[in-house]
């Protein structure tokens, strides 16, 4: 499949461009510290190291908060179990049996 029209990072790279024909010119490249944030644009838009980076930071301070919280009021397993939602009847769970579809006594 052949794309057609310009890249994702192309208005990236037109503002680089601009910025170094508004900023230098043959005698004199000073000017190029002014250019310095487009580049550091477009350079995101093609490698994404910095929303990488974001990304990375984010998940471990979500582990890093999950891993704090406190478990002690989680029910046991079974406490689970005496909720009549794993090992029960089909009278303990109200439910009757279907003829369409196989059940299990338990």
């Amino acid at each position: 499949m052949q794309r057609t029209g310009p890249s994702r990072c192309f208005p990236f790279w037109q503002e680089v461009l601009a910025c170094y024909v508004t900023n230098t010119n043959p005698e004199d490249d000073s000017g190029k510290t002014k250019c310095q944030p487009f580049l550091e644009d477009y350079y995101e838009c093609l490698h994404h190291k910095k929303e990488h980076a974001r990304t990375v930071a984010l998940q471990a301070a979500y582990r890093k908060q999950q891993a704090n919280i406190k478990r002690d009021e989680a029910p046991s397993a079974g406490e689970i179990r005496r909720m009549g939602i794993v090992d029960a009847t089909l009278e303990e769970k109200n439910l009757k049996p279907s003829k369409w579809f196989p059940h299990k006594e338990i």
